[in-house]
């Protein structure tokens, strides 16, 4: 049986996890890789962060991910098969890794945001910075 995530510990260990899929992936890997160049060092404390105010409200988490996600659409646009791909990779790495209330939890959210940025982002009527 696994455990529930129970500390910052198991959140690094998820978002690791999670992103050593997603830029290996043939689907979105690309716009981290390529597009985003996303700095790892940087950006993977800033989800630590995220997720485990998510979990536990730390209340460690700020910034505006909507923006981010905006822009790097104005420069490849995603679509609905983006955001199922994340989700599905997200999701499935806290199922092989964890299970309970807390991963549940996080499994929730995660659908919630991937829905919500598809709608705002790919959505004809988007909002406009």
């Amino acid at each position: 049986m696994k455990q529930d995530i129970k500390s910052r510990a198991d959140i690094e260990r998820m978002v690791n996890t999670f992103y050593d899929k997603v830029r290996q992936d043939d689907m979105i890997g690309f716009i981290f890789n390529d597009i985003a160049k996303v700095n790892w060092e940087k950006h993977l404390p800033v989800m630590y962060d995220f997720w485990e105010n998510i979990v536990f409200l730390t209340n460690k988490y700020i910034g505006n991910p909507m923006s981010v996600h905006i822009h790097l659409n104005e420069q490849v646009p995603f679509t609905k098969e983006h955001f199922q791909r994340w989700l599905q990779l997200f999701t499935g790495t806290v199922d092989e890794l964890f299970e309970g209330k807390k991963a549940d939890i996080v499994k929730e959210k995660a659908a919630g945001i991937a829905a919500i940025m598809e709608t705002k982002i790919t959505s004809p009527f988007k909002i406009v910075r």
